[in-house]
């Protein structure tokens, strides 16, 4: 298991849980599965996994809890499982911290998709980009953008002296914005870019990630520009 990408998989359906633990173990992951929340959370803290997918919708502790509870001990990757792609539960997860979600039901190819996907931006799957090396026209150095610090080399961020915590996919937004500050940027273009989205996805992602952002670096630092996208204030 050591050298396999491991993988902690939270759904209370045994059928579900049992077919998609197969195929994920067919593409070489090492799964956990775990049929609650509560065992989830053990799970987790008893094996530090590379990263966790976690329905919604589990008894004990849902997943939106769960990815709250994972997200204030941990960066680890998270990718929730909703069976409705309409649902208020996809927009709490994330908000919850979560990096991105996948619509029940779903193709076990387009599962693997978005996990590699995921698991490239954080640096895993066979020795990855570190968080920030894709993002365009970012090299080493310190960027300053009023009392905003961004060490693109060390990889910190400060607020008014004061350290920022980011997580990984918090970060490569960052370094996008920051890689062309005062340039509106899309939310496609950011989907295609920090997500590594290669087809259209839930622009949703793109919003309450940069709300999240907002809240640590500065509710004015990235500017809505209404029809366009985002940029971040020079």
């Amino acid at each position: 298991m050591a050298d396999q990408t491991h993988v902690l998989f939270v759904e209370d359906d045994d059928v579900i849980r049992e077919a998609t633990q197969l195929a994920l173990e067919r593409d070489g992951f090492a799964v956990t599965a775990m049929p609650d929340g509560l065992s989830g959370l053990e799970a987790f803290r008893a094996n530090r996994p590379d990263i966790a997918l976690l329905d919604v919708m589990v008894p004990g502790l849902d997943g939106v809890s769960l990815c709250r509870r994972i997200r204030d001990e941990s960066t680890v990757p998270v990718i929730m499982l909703s069976a409705r792609a309409d649902s208020i539960d996809v927009v709490l997860g994330l908000e919850a911290g979560a990096d991105d979600y996948v619509t029940k039901p779903f193709d076990g190819a387009v599962l693997v998709a978005r996990i590699r996907a995921v698991l490239r931006r954080f640096g895993h799957a066979g020795g990855g980009e570190k968080p920030g090396e894709g993002a365009d026209g970012v090299s080493g150095g310190v960027l300053t953008f009023g009392e905003l610090e961004i060490d693109t080399e060390g990889m910190e961020v400060r607020r008014a002296g004061q350290p920022v915590a980011l997580t990984p996919t918090e970060m490569r937004l960052l370094l996008e914005f920051s890689s062309a500050p005062g340039t509106v940027l899309s939310r496609d273009k950011l989907l295609e870019r920090v997500w590594d989205y290669g087809w259209g996805g839930d622009t949703r992602v793109v919003d309450v990630h940069v709300q999240r952002l907002r809240t640590k670096i500065g509710q004015d630092r990235i500017e809505t520009v209404r029809g366009f996208g985002y940029k971040l204030k020079a």
